[in-house]
């Protein structure tokens, strides 16, 4: 297959890029800086800077699938009014655009990102893709997200609406952030460790992408998490055991809001999300509990120093 990827630099773009390619897969990605990208992607794939409309159009010619994992992080910052909107424009109107271009070259699979924050805080409820959204900027945002995504359903593409967990993965994303922390003695549960952290390896997600692409079984959204939530006191304690660290510490809710006030909620809700989908398709996941997938990361970063 003919396949355009927008985010490609990002932690999960490559990843993706990498194994697209080793299937066979005829990869572009859409860049915001052609040079970097180059650096990190290598050759054997195509580059295009995303800002380039009649360079994004003729790179997506003849293409089969575009998969759509642009987006500015939610983490990291307070969400000031300028922030929100810049979270929003490098979604929904990158989407819009990227939308609207496969309509232009008649590209039958369109795979967008999502998240679970599309539940907004469940609380200790689960949910499976048959649940409503929530009702905060986050859940906002993914259902504003999907919905110009799906409009690649007029012109007939499969949409396929990606809700991802938090990845894990090496080399980047929120467990980077987390080892690091425990690493430095300061690692700790988050206010009371109650909340619930739906999580999923990298390698699940990236085999995860690469069926929807082919399998047409796969629409609508899809809660792309592995099948074994935790809380973030287990995360805590698994993180620990695994690195032989202590977990003493914790940082309570009011220092999170102090600090990065509404944002703070990207860290702080509870989501407790599983596969509903992935399960009735018969999907078997690599790492379906967290220690062994933790293994496997902390392991493989080991062996690669």
């Amino acid at each position: 297959m003919r396949v355009v990827v927008s985010g490609a630099t990002g932690f999960l773009g490559r990843a993706l890029v990498t194994r697209l390619a080793r299937d066979g897969h005829e990869v572009v990605a859409l860049v915001r800086s052609p040079r970097a990208a180059a650096d990190k992607l290598g050759g054997g794939v195509g580059i295009v800077a995303m800002h380039d409309e009649a360079a994004v159009l003729s790179s997506m010619a003849d293409t089969d699938a575009v998969v759509n994992l642009a987006g500015e992080s939610v983490a990291g910052a307070r969400w000031s009014n300028k922030r929100k909107q810049e979270l929003r424009d490098s979604r929904i109107a990158v989407t819009r655009m990227l939308v609207e271009a496969a309509r232009r070259v008649g590209s039958k699979v369109f795979v967008s990102a999502s998240a679970v924050g599309y539940y907004g805080d469940t609380g200790d409820e689960a949910r499976d893709e048959s649940a409503p959204p929530g009702d905060d900027f986050l859940a906002r945002l993914c259902v504003d997200w999907e919905a110009e995504a799906s409009q690649a359903q007029a012109f007939g593409a499969r949409v396929v609406l990606a809700r991802f967990g938090v990845i894990m993965g090496r080399g980047g994303g929120a467990l980077s952030t987390i080892l690091r922390l425990f690493k430095s003695g300061v690692g700790g549960k988050l206010g009371d460790g109650r909340q619930w952290f739906s999580w999923v390896h990298m390698h699940d997600v990236c085999e995860i992408v690469a069926a929807a692409l082919t399998d047409e079984r796969y629409s609508g959204g899809i809660n792309v998490t592995a099948p074994n939530p935790v809380t973030n006191l287990e995360l805590t304690k698994t993180v620990g055991a695994v690195l032989g660290r202590p977990t003493m510490i914790t940082t309570p809710k009011i220092a999170l809001k102090l600090a990065l006030g509404e944002a703070a909620s990207a860290v702080l809700a509870s989501q407790r999300v599983l596969p509903g989908k992935l399960r009735s398709l018969g999907y078997e996941f690599a790492f379906p509990e967290l220690e062994g997938a933790l293994r496997e990361i902390t392991e493989e970063r080991h062996e690669g120093e």
